[in-house]
């Protein structure tokens, strides 16, 4: 069967590993990286949670913080709090369990088939806005609900709170464009939300990253002329909106559909047929996506800057 180059430890990539030894292919883990990754929280609500054990077992989340309700308030509308179970994770912590569950792999000798790899160049991708996602942690108020995480809007965008235990709390906000100040625009939305009531004080530090949804448009590449076949999974190939709480289900299908193809491909199937169909699935994916933001954002978000941001068509830029 295939050697396939496993070339990170993101959770498609791995979860992608785990089907193919699961089929009989060998894969090769890439070596782990000297530096540590830091800490990357990850709200997980039950569809991804189901996934996730129906991939890799039971236990792989034993000890992370588990939340009961969600506290919505969009666009105006009246407030709601309803059950949504879910689970915040270390995202480094998960993949470090996934990659002990895998054990060694395939050792060196031997060009593999194919490349799995989460990680493609910026330039690679056709994105859609500008638009940043703000993030900072803060404290709770003593005795206040840390099993509620709580999402409300306002003209400039979304704000949302998700408890981490021992009374800390990330605070996220999407702005439509570029930030200057981080922390003092995510304080200034924290406020406007009245998120603040829930919190100590706003964070005294925020970083700001791109949070528009991409698509790299050619994630799939299939093994021609001596040189193995690559498929991009994962953030690498579709980048969605954080919102949801299912960005971690679509990267894990990513990793699931990658599997496929070079297991279609191992018993005769035509690998650039089935490399074409990779692209495709995540191309519909990826406009369904921003249908559903279009639908979401344009009644909850009257501010100019988000009206540009959401007319944006795949990878132009508002006002280019």
């Amino acid at each position: 069967m295939s050697l396939v180059a496993i070339a990170g430890s993101g959770l498609a990539e791995l979860t992608c590993a785990r089907l193919l030894a699961s089929r009989g292919h060998r894969f090769r883990l890439a070596p782990e990286p000297a530096t540590p990754a830091g800490s990357r929280p990850l709200l997980l609500n039950r569809p991804t949670l189901d996934l996730l054990d129906s991939l890799w077992g039971g236990g792989l989340l034993d000890g992370t913080w588990e939340l009961g309700h969600r506290h919505v308030t969009w666009g105006g509308g009246p407030a709601e709090r309803f059950p949504q179970p879910a689970r915040v994770v270390d995202g480094t912590v998960l993949a470090a369990r996934m990659r002990e569950r895998l054990g060694p792999g395939h050792p060196d000798g031997e060009d593999p088939l194919w490349t799995v790899t989460a990680v493609a160049p910026d330039a690679a991708h056709r994105q859609c806005g500008r638009r940043e996602l703000l993030a900072g942690t803060a404290q709770l108020r003593p005795g206040g609900d840390e099993r509620t995480a709580r999402l409300a809007t306002t003209a400039l965008g979304w704000v949302h709170l998700t408890p981490l235990g021992a009374g800390r709390c990330l605070a996220q906000a999407m702005v439509p464009g570029p930030a200057a100040d981080p922390a003092a625009l995510l304080a200034r939305l924290l406020d406007q939300t009245g998120s603040l009531s829930v919190l100590l004080l706003p964070p005294r530090t925020a970083v700001a990253v791109p949070a528009a949804p991409r698509l790299h448009p050619a994630p799939a590449l299939p093994p021609a002329d001596g040189t193995g076949g690559l498929l991009t999974v994962g953030a690498g190939a579709l980048r969605c909106d954080p919102l949801s709480g299912t960005g971690t289900a679509q990267a894990l299908r990513t990793g699931i559909l990658a599997a496929a193809v070079i297991d279609a491909a191992a018993v005769g199937t035509s690998a650039t047929a089935l490399c074409a169909h990779y692209a495709a699935r995540l191309h519909g994916a990826f406009q369904e996506h921003l249908r559903s933001c279009a639908r979401l954002y344009s009644p909850a978000f009257p501010d100019p800057a988000w009206q540009d941001e959401l007319a944006v068509p795949v990878g132009g830029h508002p006002h280019a």
